[in-house]
This record gives C-alpha cells, sequence and structure tokens, in this order.
C-alpha cells in the first residue's frame, strides 16, 4: 500500500501545491500557513527520498531523485525565508524559481527518454514550465498578470508531467 502511495500521491500533491502558492501570492493564504507547508513539504520530500532510495538509483527515475533531494533544499531555504530577517522576498523567490526549473529540466529529460506521446507530454510540460518561471521572474516588471502566468503555467505543465508518469506503471528507464 505504502509504495502505491508513493507513486499516486504526486498526481494530486503537485498540483495542489502549485495551487497553494497562487493563493499565497494572491494573499488568500496567511504566512504562519506558509511556514507550517513549507516544513510539512520539508518532511515529506525527506521522507519520500528515503523511502524510495532504492527504487529511484536508476535511469530517468534517478534524475527524479535527484528533483526530490535538491527540492528539498529548495525548500529548506523556502521554510529559512520566513524564518530570518534580511532578504526574505530573494529567498522566496529563489524558492519558487528552483521550483519551476528543477523539475522542468527533469521533465524535458523524461521526455527525451520517453517514446511517443509520453515523451512528448513530459517535455511539453517542462518547456510550459520553464516558460512559467520566465513569467514570473518577468513578474516584478511585467506586472502581476505575468507573475500569475507563470505559476499557472508551471501547474499546468508539471502537473501533464506528473499525471503522465502517475498513470504509467514506472517512469521511462534509459536503455
Amino acid at each position: 500500500m505504502f509504495r502505491r502511495l508513493r507513486g499516486t500521491a504526486p498526481g494530486l500533491l503537485v498540483p495542489l501545491a502549485w495551487t497553494f502558492v497562487t493563493a499565497a501570492h494572491a494573499g488568500f493564504v496567511v504566512t504562519r500557513t506558509v511556514l507550517i507547508a513549507h516544513v510539512v513539504m520539508s518532511v515529506l520530500l525527506a521522507a519520500f527520498a528515503l523511502a524510495s532510495y532504492g527504487d529511484m538509483r536508476e535511469g530517468v527515475l534517478r534524475v527524479w531523485l535527484w528533483v526530490i533531494v535538491v527540492g528539498f533544499g529548495v525548500t529548506v531555504v523556502g521554510t529559512a525565508s520566513f524564518l530570518i530577517d534580511g532578504p526574505t522576498r530573494v529567498l522566496q523567490t529563489a524558492t519558487v524559481v528552483g521550483w519551476l526549473t528543477i523539475p522542468a529540466v527533469a521533465l524535458v529529460y523524461t521526455g527525451r527518454a520517453a517514446a511517443g506521446r509520453d515523451g512528448l507530454i513530459y517535455a511539453v510540460g517542462g518547456v510550459v514550465s520553464l516558460v512559467g518561471a520566465a513569467a514570473y521572474l518577468a513578474g516584478p516588471v511585467a506586472g502581476e498578470v505575468s507573475l500569475y502566468a507563470g505559476l499557472v503555467a508551471g501547474n499546468l505543465g508539471q502537473t501533464a508531467g506528473i499525471l503522465t508518469a502517475v498513470t504509467q506503471s514506472r517512469l521511462p528507464v534509459e536503455s
């Protein structure tokens, strides 16, 4: 049952996480709740990496293990941004951009390793998420529409990728 949960939960958690981030940017979520979410996500990422290490040491899954490990670090930086005085906005932006780009690169990589329609979905999802990162970064200059468009693009691109992975019995493994 735990293995099945590890295989399917990301299909729900990824879109929920991006929806939560978008709601937080819009002011619908208080700062303390965002801090708690970062702590919970850090614990979940660490637990997932430890529990999945044996299954994720080869091929494309190895790349995704690195996404989880590096993402843990990015999430810890986000957590710290709510606990310190100083350049908190820079750290929070780095956290969001990190989560827009790191999985995006892995999606493009996965798309190259996968065949047919699934490979295309992974690759396009990655590109859409990278475009989202650029739009998000342009937000301070281009305006809030760009920032929100970036978050929505990241959500759509990464959700397409994770739902494709969840519907497969496993991610493709390199030859």
